[in-house]
């Protein structure tokens, strides 16, 4: 799996960011219709900065996996090798 950096829309809750509404990637904007999961990194190491992961389903029916970095707060989107 590789990070793809991207630029992410949040509902900001109690906290800031709290969770992705839309993002872009490839020059489209997709619209999250549904959090299908969520989990931590909390421990904070060099390879493994602290972290929030959502795998999300956008409106386009596909599914994405959405990490948070908030070491440097920076949204990056997962992807499979091929």
């Amino acid at each position: 799996m590789y990070l793809i950096p991207i630029q992410v829309e949040c509902h900001a809750g109690y906290r800031a960011d709290e969770m992705p509404r839309r993002f872009v990637w490839n020059d489209q904007s997709i619209e999250v219709a549904d959090i299908i999961d969520r989990w931590y990194q909390i421990e904070s190491k060099p390879e493994w900065p602290r972290a929030d992961y959502f795998k999300v389903r956008g409106h386009d029916g596909h599914d994405y996996l959405l990490k948070h970095d908030l070491e440097d707060d920076q949204w990056y989107l997962g992807k499979q090798w091929r």
